[in-house]
């Protein structure tokens, strides 16, 4: 006796196809499971077995019969637990305790031993790929349903439990019962998105003072340029971060669906999808793993959290040090690869890398209220942490003023808010969007220098002010080029068609001599 059914898994982002097919036979009782399953998939066993005692069916584990569970293709390593359901219907179909055609549909899910049906990650993404390989049903745990109603054009149904499912497949005619009684699930509907305006907790208008330091997130913003900030303790670095969060333009359809998915993937949504731009801060003590990704069953770490969003990293020079320089690929590529025994693993990784930093490690030279108490040694070993080739891939670098006291408790009704400086920034970023309608760049912070030379021209004139001036600074070929990305985005906030020289001149005034 002999069926199969059809389940899915991910293998980093990358979603995979899984047959599931079980075989029934005479013999000395057996219940094996091949093709590369691992810990977790392995123990399905117990779990089928009491799910389907609890069910009201007879369990597998009995009598003479030797029962064979293949995972296929047989070449690829099979981890977690989405088979379960999978292979629990393809033991009941292949022992006749239940017919349905199996042709059309994928399952998804965890069983407990009572036979109800727990959530799994990755269902966004596996739901897509389902959809792209032509089935037309997918069965889903109940709280994974709005996820995966994300995805259109296919019939998704959620699962609380196996008995509810064994009814609304099942064709076989039941003896104390007709068709007409069956129960059936019926398909949940479409996802709605709700991408109105998100109560941020801190308002751009929230910030007093710091009027330079908001223009130059505000050209971070429209660009999508890196920017790093540094200032004694206490004058605001961490507030103008959060309140950078609140100027990005919303996240279209596909961004959701490509943000949600990465966090499906790592298990880190629950009811709520990822309608909003991501915000990632992880503390400076996180480890090159958490950050980066990886593990043995590799999974995306914040760089890859905060994929179309933003990376804040506070107090950026007492992160490790080789958790810093494990920046320049993402910075660099907008993406991680992650190679291991198992195979490579690529995660996408494009953010706006926010920094905030100390001038000093006891945080107060140049402070006009403390003394700073840093000798010159330990001045230097705290700037060494930031390498040259990290300094190179941030665009913005600004020094945070303190604050007049006088200035914190005055209500300026004439402050820009979020939403004010928002409409900006998507102004800015929709010329962008036209600019590289048939190119797969997004913002001027992702142009290589053959765009640039397209995009971004400069006339005789400001070729020789911007090479003068990088010539003094002592600008490298990235550092020169990424001038020029700033210079086209102050003019596109400036709606001008081309780069003039207050743009090119207030470019270069994000990068001082020694961060080149």
């Amino acid at each position: 006796m002999f069926a199969k059914t059809y389940s899915a898994q991910l293998r980093g982002l990358s979603p995979e196809l899984v047959c599931v097919e079980t075989d029934i036979s005479k013999g000395l009782h057996s219940f094996n499971m091949i093709g590369l399953p691992d810990k977790a998939t392995e123990e399905a066993r117990g779990r089928i077995n009491a799910a389907i005692k609890n069910s009201g069916f007879k369990p597998p584990i009995r009598g003479n019969r030797k029962i064979t569970m293949a995972l296929a293709p047989a070449n690829l390593q099979k981890s977690g637990s989405h088979f379960d359901v999978a292979l629990t219907l393809s033991y009941l179909k292949a022992n006749k305790d239940l017919t349905f055609n199996e042709k059309n549909k994928v399952f998804l899910g965890e069983l407990s031993l009572d036979g109800s049906i727990k959530k799994v990650n990755g269902v966004l993404l596996l739901t897509k790929m389902a959809k792209e390989l032509g089935f037309e049903e997918i069965y889903v745990p109940e709280e994974n349903t709005r996820e995966a109603g994300l995805i259109k054009n296919i019939k998704i149904f959620g699962l609380k439990n196996l008995k509810s499912l064994i009814n609304h497949l099942d064709t076989k005619p039941k003896k104390d019962t007709t068709n007409a009684n069956r129960i059936f699930l019926t398909p949940i509907q479409e996802t709605k998105i709700n991408t109105t305006q998100q109560n941020f907790e801190v308002d751009f208008s929230d910030v007093k003072g710091q009027e330079e330091i908001k223009r130059a997130l505000i050209i971070a913003a429209a660009g999508g340029h890196n920017i790093a900030m540094t200032g004694t303790p206490g004058v605001g670095k961490s507030m103008l971060a959060k309140a950078f969060n609140g100027i990005l333009p919303p996240l279209s359809f596909d961004e959701i669906i490509e943000t949600s998915g990465i966090h499906s993937a790592a298990g880190i949504i629950d009811r709520k999808l990822v309608t909003h731009r991501p915000f990632r801060s992880p503390h400076h003590t996180s480890s090159y793993v958490s950050l980066i990704g990886g593990g043995n069953d590799p999974k995306p770490g914040e760089v890859s959290l905060a994929h179309k969003g933003v990376l804040f990293l506070d107090e950026f020079p007492e992160f490790d040090r080789r958790v810093i320089e494990s920046l320049r690929q993402p910075l660099e590529e907008k993406s991680i690869i992650i190679a291991r025994s198992k195979g490579v693993y690529k995660f996408p990784a494009n953010f706006i890398l926010v920094t905030a930093m100390n001038p000093c490690p006891c945080g107060y030279k140049n402070s006009k209220h403390k003394n700073c108490t840093c000798s010159p040694v330990e001045q230097i070993r705290y700037h060494k942490k930031i390498s040259g080739p990290i300094i190179d891939r941030i665009d913005i670098w600004t020094e945070v003023p303190e604050v007049k006291h006088e200035l914190l408790l005055i209500k300026n009704k004439a402050q820009e808010t979020s939403s004010i400086v928002k409409e900006k920034v998507i102004s800015a970023r929709n010329i962008q969007s036209e600019r590289f309608k048939n190119h797969p760049i997004k913002t001027n912070a992702e142009m290589n220098p053959k765009e640039l030379l397209q995009f971004a021209p400069l006339t005789k004139d400001l070729q020789d002010i911007l090479n003068k001036a990088a010539g003094q600074l002592g600008l490298s070929a990235r550092a020169y080029h990424r001038v020029i990305k700033l210079a086209r985005t102050i003019a596109d906030l400036d709606s001008k068609q081309n780069i003039e020289a207050g743009h090119i001149l207030e470019a270069l005034q994000y990068r001082s001599k020694n961060r080149s």
